[in-house]
């Protein structure tokens, strides 16, 4: 016989009692089946529980032909009474993810007629996938009137209806449902086919914060959080914002700007930095005109840097250019060449002398040392 499954009589319900009907090896330590239980297994886009039956931790539940199914990390003895205990934080962070989802799913069908058409609760962020387009000016509109709703604190009505009744009812469904249907009605919000859980007030979801929308497909793809993982959230972002505003001497609201004139007049110093050194590059190559073979030292320069300025002197050296940037202790990157023959034998030499690493073409090569 399956077991009587709590949580769909109370969502609430953080601790039970009952007895093991079954225990096996599983791959994840045991496999458990109780008489009744209030863990609920995977389903509905939502993740499973996790807590403890006893002296065994619940790794994760999982519905098999019709029974619930608890891997635990010990076994336990079939008839015996046992004591389950929900992690709650988990469950009711989950709850109010879902629960969060089909307002964000339903007020987006009710105005632009889009269907969800893939869903996924992550551990930081849950995404929607939508067979439509939305602009972000549209998701902030959104989201304003799925907050809204919220703060009504409106109570929302799970029901089965018969058979004849379906068709009297307007609901959402990624699928056609043969046998039980289980609606989740969100008060002129939302209607949902769903067998996952949810609060039963929707002023306990708290917060809703749509974080993106991105083309995906033929239509877009929404991040978002609810309740305590949008608070946290936000904090989290206050935080880094304040101290960005600290470190730039900006009022909060206005870190954007102050960004954007660092990152303007970062532009400009790179280009004088570029015009400064093409203008040592040039120097140099006045340098090594019509000499053999030339070793340079520079200090605090780029890779690429390192390979322009030796790419200049080999316009007008008659042999091998090596060019150097570093410190001793630090290591140096090397650019070495030679216009007309074969640096392979003295970069082999050079790297297994100096502990280098790198390589190029027969005529050209790059690396550190």
């Amino acid at each position: 016989m399956a077991a009587e499954k709590l949580y769909y009589k109370d969502v609430y319900q953080r601790k039970f009692h009952a007895k093991v009907v079954q225990c096996r090896p599983g791959k994840k330590g045991y496999e458990v089946a109780l008489d009744q239980t209030a863990f609920y297994p995977e389903g509905g886009g939502q993740p499973y529980d996790t807590g403890t039956l006893g002296k065994a931790k619940v790794l994760e539940v999982h519905s098999k032909d019709g029974e619930v199914w608890h891997d635990t990390d010990c076994p336990l003895e079939v008839g015996s009474q046992v004591e389950g205990n929900i992690d709650w934080d988990r469950r009711f962070d989950l709850m109010q993810q879902h629960s969060g989802e089909h307002l964000v799913s339903g007020l987006i069908h009710e105005k632009y007629g889009y269907d969800n058409v893939g869903f996924h609760m992550g551990e930081d962020l849950i995404t929607i996938d939508l067979n439509g387009v939305l602009t972000r000016e549209e998701l902030e509109e959104i989201e304003e009137k799925v907050n809204a709703y919220l703060w009504t604190n409106q109570k929302v009505h799970i029901f089965y209806p018969e058979e004849h009744e379906r068709d009297q009812v307007e609901y959402r469904s990624k699928k056609e449902i043969e046998g039980e249907l289980r609606l989740v009605a969100f008060p002129g919000a939302d209607c949902c086919a769903c067998c996952g859980l949810h609060v039963e007030y929707t002023g306990e979801i708290g917060l809703v914060k749509l974080l993106s929308v991105k083309h995906f497909r033929e239509g877009v793809r929404i991040e978002m959080v609810s309740g305590k993982r949008a608070f946290t959230l936000l904090n989290t972002h206050l935080q880094s914002n304040s101290e960005i505003a600290v470190a730039l001497s900006a009022k909060a609201g206005e870190t954007a700007a102050a960004v954007n004139r660092l990152q303007e007049e970062n532009y400009q110093l790179k280009g004088q930095m570029m015009k400064l050194n093409n203008e040592h590059f040039h120097r140099r190559a006045e340098q090594s005109e019509g000499k053999g073979d030339v070793v340079f030292f520079e200090s605090s320069m780029e890779a690429a840097e390192v390979r322009k300025e030796a790419d200049k002197i080999l316009d007008v050296c008659d042999g091998i250019c090596v060019v150097l940037s570093g410190e001793d202790g630090q290591g140096y990157k090397y650019a070495i060449g030679c216009r007309e023959g074969d640096i392979r034998p003295v970069l082999k030499e050079m790297n297994m002398a100096l502990s280098g690493r790198g390589g190029g073409k027969p005529f050209f090569a790059q690396g550190s040392l």
